[in-house]
């Protein structure tokens, strides 16, 4: 869970280095201007890779797909806007 802090817009101009490896490590930050809030600096979602073997593991109790029911409720959802891109 990260850890919510408030800071200066000059706080962060001077400290800069030093709260961005904080936000890498999971703190946010709320960076005001004359006691306003103005922005919140927030770490990015990660993807982190995931082996064969943890895949097959997790998708194990997956339920399996039909593909002429996923592609007519494609169709369905789309009506036609999706055009084939090879048709172009």
């Amino acid at each position: 869970m990260s850890v919510q802090h408030e800071i200066s817009q000059r706080d962060l101009r001077n400290r800069s280095g030093e709260i961005m490896d904080a936000v890498e490590h999971g703190e946010t930050f709320t960076v005001t201007r004359s006691g306003s809030p103005i922005a919140q600096l927030v770490p990015l979602c990660r993807r982190h890779a995931v082996s064969r073997d943890q895949f097959a593991t997790g998708s194990a109790n997956a339920p399996l797909i039909d593909p002429e029911r996923f592609r007519a409720d494609l169709d369905e959802a789309f009506e036609g806007e999706a055009d084939d891109p090879y048709g172009r």
